[in-house]
């Protein structure tokens, strides 16, 4: 959540891709919509049967506007969460309270593919600042296989200042990967988190029926949203904010296991889950 007394008005800055990731170039227009139903027309295969699935929920404080942006000492935030993605090589991260610039320089360093979906703060979209030039607040999705297509909509349960989206990504193995982060237990915004639980539970159940499904996301509150049939791993065991970031999954992603890595540089460790990969059976139970 960003304080509302932090928020300072202004006009939307847009992000300069060519002063950040110059490689890029005009892929990036693409990768940084939040578009839903983009595609690619590579073709598709499974996970192997018996490899492991890895998955790396970060929180990173980007907006600059937020009280925790005091620890992130930017750059120094994106530094680490490049060298934790480096370091452990997960299949797919997901971020919360990202920057668009940032996450694209993060993609960009690992070698990942990004899709990014904003945040609406105010009733309209919310720039980074400190330093500004860094593009839109919002929430994303990275994965080593390449991504044949996206969803992103807002919550239909909302508090009243931000508008918070759930985003969600096919990619080339038939592994959906999707990302939220929801409503805080805060006063202001406490009546949106459990309806916002409610409607993730219905969605991931949904994307089951027709592929394997991992959701890793700060949910802001220790209980789970996983449907029937999905296992549930946090971050409970970590220094800073413990329980409040979640990874699902479905029973084709078998006996996992969580670790939670420090953060030097953001107000909430790092969780990585990983799975073994099975053979999907009707429906997505154990």
């Amino acid at each position: 959540m960003i304080p509302r007394r932090k928020i300072r008005q202004g006009s939307r800055v847009r992000l300069d891709v060519k002063l950040m990731v110059p490689a890029v170039g005009c892929a990036l227009v693409l990768v940084l919509t939040g578009c839903s139903q983009s595609s690619e027309t590579r073709a598709s295969a499974q996970a192997p049967a018996g490899s492991t699935y890895t998955l790396m929920q970060m929180n990173l404080c980007l907006s600059g506007l937020a009280v925790c942006y005091g620890k992130v000492a930017y750059p120094a935030v994106v530094e680490e969460a490049v060298a934790r993605i480096r370091a452990a090589h997960p299949d797919a991260v997901t971020l919360n309270e990202a920057c668009e610039g940032d996450v694209a320089l993060i993609a960009t360093q690992t070698g990942y593919h990004l899709r990014f979906s904003k945040v609406i703060y105010g009733g309209k979209p919310l720039p980074c600042i400190r330093p500004g030039g860094r593009g839109l607040f919002g929430d994303a999705v990275l994965t080593k296989a390449a991504v044949v297509s996206t969803d992103s909509r807002p919550f239909e349960a909302q508090a009243p200042i931000e508008r918070r989206e759930w985003l969600c990504v096919t990619t080339r193995v038939e592994i959906d990967v999707c990302t939220a982060h929801l409503a805080t237990r805060d006063t202001d915004e406490v009546a949106a988190n459990d309806p916002q639980c409610a409607e993730l539970g219905a969605l991931l159940a949904r994307r089951a029926l027709a592929r394997t499904v991992i959701f890793g996301g700060d949910v802001n509150r220790s209980s789970s949203c996983a449907p029937s049939g999905f296992w549930t791993r946090t971050d409970g065991s970590a220094e800073q904010d413990p329980g409040s970031q979640h990874v699902y999954g479905t029973g084709a992603l078998r006996s996992p296991s969580a670790e939670v890595l420090p953060a030097t540089h953001t107000d909430h460790d790092i969780l990585l889950v990983r799975a073994r990969v099975h053979p999907r059976r009707d429906g997505f139970g154990p």
